[in-house]
């Protein structure tokens, strides 16, 4: 009997993946496949504390490539494997997320129905610290609907804040 099934649902692709990008001190952000013409184009994404590298995509993209041609997971039907991590416009879904975006701008809206912006200064397990206006006020992930980094432009690397002309660009 053979191995091999359709691993095409996400929660198996993630099952097997997550353990590979692990083996590099990676998180699996996403995968999924979608139709591209003829082939399929299967899209992982992933990320770390400090960020990935282009050198570190390579690296999980050849193990993800060479684990799923021994383990014939994609079957015998083409496809591309495109290994990337989240973009700034991913939202803020998990605390790993709100960790890895201290300092940077957050528009945040509340289950409640408010919405908020401010600067990430921590974040736990269970809730962010931000400075909304000089103003500390913690945001339980549990009270958010929606959270998504905002894009800043002049902004000085390593600045915790805005530019002088406080030009930002809301997503």
């Amino acid at each position: 009997m053979s191995r091999r099934t359709d691993h095409t649902d996400t929660t198996s692709l993630e099952n097997f993946l997550r353990p590979i990008a692990e083996q590099f001190g990676c998180d699996l952000e996403a995968a999924e496949i979608t139709p591209a013409g003829r082939r399929r184009l299967l899209r992982v994404l992933v990320d770390r504390d400090g960020g990935i590298s282009l050198d570190d995509v390579a690296d999980v993209t050849r193990a993800i490539s060479k684990a799923l041609d021994a383990d014939d997971m994609m079957g015998d039907g083409a496809y591309t494997l495109e290994v990337s991590s989240p973009g700034v416009d991913r939202p803020l879904t998990l605390p790993r997320h709100w960790r890895r975006n201290i300092s940077r701008l957050v528009a945040v809206t509340l289950t409640a129905g408010g919405k908020l912006t401010g600067r990430i200064k921590s974040a736990s397990e269970q809730a962010a610290e931000l400075d909304v206006d000089g103003t500390m006020q913690t945001v339980a992930y549990a009270d958010v609907a929606k959270a998504k980094v905002q894009i800043e432009f002049n902004r000085a690397a390593g600045n915790d804040e805005p530019a002088a002309d406080g030009t930002v660009e809301e997503n």
